[in-house]
């Protein structure tokens, strides 16, 4: 197998910080290209607004900002391959945003956290699934869930 491209989800948590890590070192042999995803919750955007009488078009571009610097700090955090890396920043239902740019990009390998900045929520996975295991149930392409 070949890894030309690699879809890193990443919600900042070490967790991710570990997916990225382990993204790199996949990669590096292959020269892939990297990319490192951060999905803005919609639902969490809504909420939001709607808290804070704004605007969700204004809310939605203050934390689109704040997401580009944080995945410049992640960066700095947790590179440690010289490989090219894209970042991306999308808006929607984390595990359906996944799953959809790892098709349109034709990516080989997704890697991400196997749980999140909430830590493992036992009882809402129970019920509701983990974004991890939502993407894996979507994917044809391999994914990989890394713990901490």
């Amino acid at each position: 197998m070949e890894l030309n491209s690699i879809l890193i989800a990443t919600d900042f948590s070490d967790c991710s910080g570990s997916a990225f890590k382990a993204a790199q070192s996949l990669g590096t042999p292959f020269d892939a290209k990297l990319i490192l995803l951060h999905v803005i919750d919609r639902a969490f955007l809504d909420k939001l607004a709607r808290h804070l009488s704004a605007k969700t078009a204004d809310l939605e571009q203050q934390l689109r900002r704040q997401a580009e610097k944080d995945l410049n700090l992640f960066q700095e955090k947790w590179k440690s391959a010289e490989l090219e890396i894209d970042t991306i920043v999308a808006v929607g239902i984390p595990f359906q945003e996944v799953a959809v740019l790892a098709r349109d990009l034709a990516v080989d390998l997704v890697v991400m956290g196997g749980y999140g900045k909430k830590g493992r929520e036992e009882i809402e996975q129970v019920f509701f699934g983990s974004t991890a295991e939502k993407v894996v149930r979507l994917l044809p392409c391999p994914i990989l869930c890394v713990p901490l």
